[in-house]
């Protein structure tokens, strides 16, 4: 499922305007986004939970020259599903 075929099950689902959804969707992807940037986490009980993963500094090989390299640490995204979404998926 792509953003526009969201957007058209939220409109649906909520009984708004492909507008207003597409509204909605954008106003909470940059809330979690914002959210996320500050370094607090997003939970939405039983549907799960965003937070900020740090990664630290580690060394990796090129696999086209086997040569090593350092790979900088990094803040990555992270999401854990809620029981509710594990349990329906199963």
């Amino acid at each position: 499922m792509n953003k526009t075929e969201l957007v058209e099950k939220i409109a649906q689902g909520a009984g708004l305007s492909k507008v207003d959804a597409k509204k909605a969707l954008d106003a909470t992807v940059a809330a979690i986004k914002n959210a996320l940037i500050a370094g607090d986490k997003v939970a939405l009980v039983g549907f799960g939970t965003f937070a900020v993963n740090e990664r630290p500094a580690r060394e990796g090989i090129n696999p086209a020259t086997k040569a090593k390299i350092k790979i900088a640490a990094k803040k990555v995204a992270k999401f854990k599903a809620g029981a509710e979404l594990a349990d329906a998926l199963n």
